[in-house]
């Protein structure tokens, strides 16, 4: 059994290494991985690097699998797909979905992984902890048939929400980013696509995932009376500025927060967080997820990548990360 491994770790704020790791030895209730796939969350591992979780928060952000503490040394992520190399008969050999960081091997407990279906790629399935984010929003958005829904800010999450959106009948579903080349995103997706000043108003719904200030204060004006947006940006220590004056009460807005670290309230007493993650793993048979995944880097080049991705130099969503041990 190999148990020698490489990790990707933020070594301080806006420094990045590949350092080796020896594992521990499973126990009878653990697997052993060999990642394949990992994938980069742009928006929260990019705060991350940068040092940007406010000292409130560094309990409440850590992934389920951290090594190490904020702002660093950390080794941090969970987007990542492999293969079972030792572990329990029912999933040796099986490829599977973790919520681990950057590394070539791990040992996790065996009820940690989630089968990846046999109609999903590997190289696809990576995309599952964003999805669950977009399945964990819509349980708290409750969207109904024919509404007019608005998702503002075509990132990772954003496309993830309106990919799943697209699956509704009859409603309109409009991916409105500053970004024009997005709109290929768009359509790939089965969606609307429009420029945040072109964009339809009297929506039912709004979900918001910019992370901007001129982002939230758009999907106000969007919303048809009474109507609600869905708080999905991360903002970590930036303040925000929330228009709340001119007509926001006499409209009965109303905005509020949904995050993926505890089932949304509608589900909680039914569904678990294995039942979720099931769930997003299931609808990535869709091939339209496809257009989410716009590059590809090599483990090894994490280290570069990173620094690139949280100065915007490099355009794009979901950066795929592949592990030569795959």
């Amino acid at each position: 059994m190999d148990r020698n491994a490489r990790a990707f770790r933020l070594r301080a704020p806006g420094e990045g290494e590949i350092h080796a790791v020896v594992l521990p030895p499973p126990g009878p209730d653990d697997v052993l991985v060999r990642t394949r796939y990992s994938a980069v969350s742009r928006g929260t591992e990019t705060l991350v690097f940068r040092g940007g979780v406010p000292a409130s928060q560094h309990a409440v952000m850590r992934a389920p699998f951290q090594v190490g503490e904020f702002p660093g040394p950390v080794e941090y992520g969970y987007l990542n797909v492999g293969v079972v190399e030792h572990g329990p008969s029912a999933l040796l050999g099986r490829t599977v979905f973790c919520l681990y960081p950057h590394r070539t091997r791990y040992v996790v407990p065996a009820g940690a992984v989630t089968p990846v279906p046999d109609d999903v790629p590997p190289a696809r399935a990576v995309l599952a902890g964003t999805v669950e984010t977009a399945v964990n929003a819509l349980w708290d958005a409750a969207p109904l048939v024919g509404d007019r829904i608005a998702v503002v800010g075509a990132g990772m999450v954003g496309c993830s929400v309106a990919a799943v959106l697209a699956r509704f009948p009859g409603v309109r579903v409009e991916l409105v980013d500053v970004d024009p080349a997005r709109a290929a995103v768009a359509e790939a997706l089965g969606v609307g696509f429009a420029l945040p000043e072109q964009a339809a108003g009297e929506c039912d719904l709004v979900v918001h995932a910019s992370a901007t200030d001129a982002g939230l204060a758009r999907c106000l004006e969007l919303l048809a009376d009474e109507g609600e947006v869905i708080e999905l940006s991360w903002y970590g220590d930036r303040r925000v500025t929330v228009p709340l004056g001119e007509s926001f009460h006499s409209r009965r807005l109303a905005v509020r927060c949904s995050q993926v670290g505890a089932v949304a309230p509608a589900r909680r007493g039914r569904r678990s967080h294995g039942d979720r993650l099931a769930l997003a793993l299931r609808l990535l048979a869709d091939p339209a997820f496809d257009a989410l995944i716009t590059h590809e880097c090599r483990f090894e080049d994490l280290p570069g990548l990173m620094p690139r991705l949280a100065r915007g130099e490099l355009p794009g969503l979901c950066v795929r990360v592949v592990h030569e041990e795959g």
